[in-house]
């Protein structure tokens, strides 16, 4: 993921005070453990600024509104209490070059900041710092003690420092073209290398999309440039203190990310195919638009894509593998239940030869260690083991008792299997949601996740002592579907929308899905009075039906369907569970379904 470097933050200020000062805080809000939000309302507009100290994406960008849903975090208690009702009167660096932005807050325009909040964007070091005009640690987003670092210790009460001065060179529109080329070049090396190491405000997003843009190549030696390509590079050099002095800038992806800067096109004559960059676009780029009018937009679009794949990677990992565990541990569970029923079905096997020996007692004679005796029925010889230290009747007495004992077992094992079987259908019709979330596209995805795990907190097979609910006003759709006929055709994603398609969204008229005795996801087709599915339509929702089941790489599925009135939720059910009656059953296609 690109970190915000100098150049990335010095645009996202520039866009922030033209748009956002003076502005008063309305309300603060800490989305998660590295971001808060403020509410600023101008006299244009209301809206919501990220201050994020995450490890790899922090950032000080425009956002969405925040999810509804309580925030229970201490630093933003603390900000809320010490600034609500202020005017955030100046974005500002705390000195050149430096990645700190000191956002002031007073209780109006013009007059005296009251509180500065800093906002430190420096990779893993990022900080979000609140101090008073005394220049105290009021509170900070983490604090850092003298254990962990000698050389900046970051503790409530302490005064505020400045993180330690940058020693590399500052870039200059009045540095010669001699002066700057040989200070990266004093030492051969690659020349990206040269440039990130002799200069501050440096990153290797920058370095990559400058080099590329005077079309060189990154990798190769400051030895082996030639004076037309040192000018070419000079050039784009002070193109981008250009843009930085002008504030001109225009967001737009690169291989690597984005970029904030406007490059000029190499001239035709310029052109080296050697030199064009193969590296393979980012897993966001696909996601996200190609352009962006503002710098706040790219950079919300980027890091929410980014940081949303990583949240849905690794959520959607920790979920698989809960699920698996259950559902191994109910599965060895059932097969020991099964076994024991098996052996219980011996049990009238047990009675029938008890009463056979009790009716030949005269048969038996002492030492015998097994008796063949003639069925009632049949008359075929049914071999008896006998204790040979037991006569006739004890022995007969001790085939009884087994045969109470294994009768009783099955009476007892019955339900317990049906439990547990009753689990594991519907943690199987769980683990069909998660295989269909196979990759992140959007956020749909995401919310579809949580609302899985939320599910399973509250079923108690996940314990998460910290959790936070989702978001319930958070809207997510259904997979939806347009049929040959042009009907509708609604999909769950998850057991808690499958439970709202069955019995709150669909009517009278609808047709409602599910494989036959496969887990899956419920389907619901839409009619309008009046109207009738042809073959086609009710292809159609059985291929698509087939494709959200567990049985998404067979050839054919049987799918049932009828009308939702004859589905029913039985009483005590776990979500997304139904049965239903009066189905029909079609044959669905899952490969050939248009998903």
């Amino acid at each position: 993921m690109q970190p915000v470097d100098f150049t990335t933050l010095t645009a996202a200020c520039s866009e922030l005070r033209a748009q956002w000062l003076p502005a008063r805080l309305e309300q603060v809000y800490q989305r998660d453990r590295f971001t808060v939000s403020l509410a600023l309302r101008t006299m244009k507009g209301r809206g919501w600024i990220d201050l994020s100290w995450h490890p790899v994406a922090a950032r000080i960008c425009v956002g969405d509104p925040p999810p509804r849903i309580p925030d229970t975090f201490t630093f933003s208690e603390q900000l809320r209490h010490q600034l609500s009702g202020l005017a955030l009167v100046s974005i500002a660096p705390v000195a050149s070059w430096e990645r700190v932005i000191d956002l002031q807050f007073a209780k109006r325009p013009g007059e005296p900041a009251l509180w500065h909040l800093y906002a430190e964007i420096m990779g893993k070091y990022s900080n979000v710092i609140l101090t008073a005009q005394d220049n105290l640690v009021v509170t900070c987003a983490h604090q850092v003690s003298a254990k962990q670092s000698t050389v900046r210790p970051i503790q409530t009460g302490q005064p505020y420092e400045m993180p330690p001065s940058l020693t590399d060179a500052v870039p200059s529109l009045s540095e010669s073209q001699n002066r700057w080329q040989s200070r990266i070049s004093l030492v051969p090396g690659q020349l990206k290398g040269n440039l990130l190491k002799n200069y501050r405000g440096m990153s290797k997003a920058l370095v990559l999309s400058m080099i590329r843009s005077a079309n060189l190549d990154p990798e190769q030696s400051t030895d082996s440039l030639n004076p037309q390509q040192w000018q070419q590079l000079f050039q784009r050099w002070l193109y981008w203190l250009q843009c930085l002095e002008n504030s001109k800038f225009h967001p737009s992806f690169t291989p690597e990310g984005y970029t904030v800067i406007d490059w000029p096109k190499p001239d035709e004559t310029e052109t080296n195919p050697e030199n064009q960059s193969n590296s393979p676009l980012p897993s966001s780029f696909f996601l996200l638009p190609s352009s962006f009018s503002s710098v706040q937009e790219i950079l919300n679009s980027y890091y929410t894509g980014e940081i949303n794949q990583q949240v849905f990677a690794q959520l959607r990992h920790q979920l698989t593998q809960k699920l698996n565990t259950v559902l191994a541990k109910l599965r060895l569970k059932a097969n020991t239940f099964k076994e024991r029923l098996q052996q219980s079905a011996d049990a009238d096997t047990h009675k029938s030869q008890a009463d056979l020996l009790m009716a030949n007692l005269q048969h038996w004679e002492p030492g015998m260690k097994s008796i063949s005796l003639p069925d009632f029925e049949t008359e075929k010889p049914v071999i008896i083991p006998l204790n040979v230290e037991k006569n006739a009747v004890q022995n007969a007495q001790a085939i009884y008792k087994k045969h109470q004992k294994l009768k009783r077992a099955r009476i007892a094992v019955e339900p317990l299997l049906a439990a547990v079987q009753e689990e594991i259908d519907y943690l199987e019709q769980v683990e069909v949601a998660l295989s269909v979330l196979e990759t992140y596209r959007n956020t749909q995805d995401l919310q579809t996740l949580a609302e899985i795990r939320e599910e399973l907190i509250q079923q108690k097979y996940l314990d998460v002592p910290d959790y936070r609910s989702t978001d319930k006003n958070a809207a997510i759709e259904f997979h939806r579907y347009q049929t040959p006929s042009g009907f509708e055709l609604l999909i769950g994603r998850n057991n808690r929308q499958n439970d709202q398609l069955t019995f709150r969204t669909a009517n009278d008229y609808d047709l409602w899905f599910h494989t036959l005795e496969i887990p899956g996801s419920h389907a619901l087709l839409r009619l309008k009075p009046g109207t009738v599915a042809e073959e086609t339509d009710l292809q159609f929702a059985a291929d698509m039906t087939a494709y959200y089941s567990r049985a998404r790489h067979s050839e054919q599925v049987p799918v049932v369907y009828t009308e939702p009135k004859y589905v029913y939720k039985p009483k005590g059910a776990k979500p997304g569970m139904v049965v239903y009656k009066q189905e029909r059953i079609v044959w669905g296609r899952p490969q050939q379904a248009p998903a």
